[in-house]
C-alpha cells in the first residue's frame, strides 16, 4: 500500500480538566473553488471529499495548541 496524504481542518476542541478532544474533518468549503485550481484545498476535497477524525489528547504539552479552523496535513504511512 502506498502512503496517502490528507488535509484536515479542526472543527472543534472540547477542553476538559486534564485532556482535550479534537474533532477534525476533511477540508472543503460551501462556495465554489477557483476554476484555475489555485486553492490547494480544492485538490484535497476533490480526491477526499469526506473524512472525519477525533483524537482525545492527554499530553499536557499539547494543551491549547489546537484551535478550530486550523488546517493540518495528515500522512498515512503503513506501520509494519
Amino acid at each position: 500500500m502506498s502512503a496517502m496524504r490528507a488535509k484536515f481542518q479542526i472543527a472543534s476542541v472540547e477542553r476538559f480538566g486534564s485532556s482535550e478532544k479534537i474533532k477534525f474533518h476533511a477540508v472543503g468549503k460551501s462556495t465554489a473553488y477557483p476554476e484555475d485550481g489555485s486553492d490547494e484545498d480544492n485538490t484535497f476535497a476533490k480526491f477526499s471529499p469526506s473524512a472525519s477524525c477525533e483524537i482525545h489528547v492527554c499530553n499536557p504539552a499539547l494543551f491549547g495548541k489546537f484551535e478550530p479552523g486550523q488546517k493540518f496535513y495528515v500522512d498515512f504511512t503503513p506501520a509494519d
